[in-house]
């Protein structure tokens, strides 16, 4: 009950971090929207965060569901984390192309 307890407390700080980490873009991002075409960079901005969010969204989420299939299977603490890690990392790779459409795909197509 006390693992329990644990991963509430972390998942819940986990997700009231989400917005403020995708909330910016790092210098590689920012660069790629300085090289974007004038009429397209307020466009690359907004699909290079929502990909982003919806990256950290899956991470989140998939964390969090490793974890509790690892407590509801009866798992040792070892084998919880294990699961929320794979659980994660799962959670990212989904989340990264799911946090945009066909219309963000194609304007970072052309704007690589």
């Amino acid at each position: 009950m006390k693992m329990a307890k644990i991963l509430a407390a972390v998942l819940g700080v986990s997700v009231a971090a989400s917005p403020v980490l995708a909330a910016s873009l790092n210098s590689k991002d920012r660069a790629r929207v300085a090289r974007a075409a004038p009429r397209d960079r307020d466009d690359v901005r907004y699909c290079l965060l929502k990909g982003k969010q919806g990256r950290d969204k899956g991470t989140v989420i998939g964390a969090a569901g490793g974890a509790g299939v690892g407590l509801l299977a009866g798992g040792s603490l070892g084998e919880t984390l294990l699961g929320a890690g794979a659980g994660a990392l799962a959670g990212r790779v989904i989340g990264k192309s799911e946090g945009t459409n066909s219309v963000c795909d194609r304007v970072l197509a052309r704007n690589p």
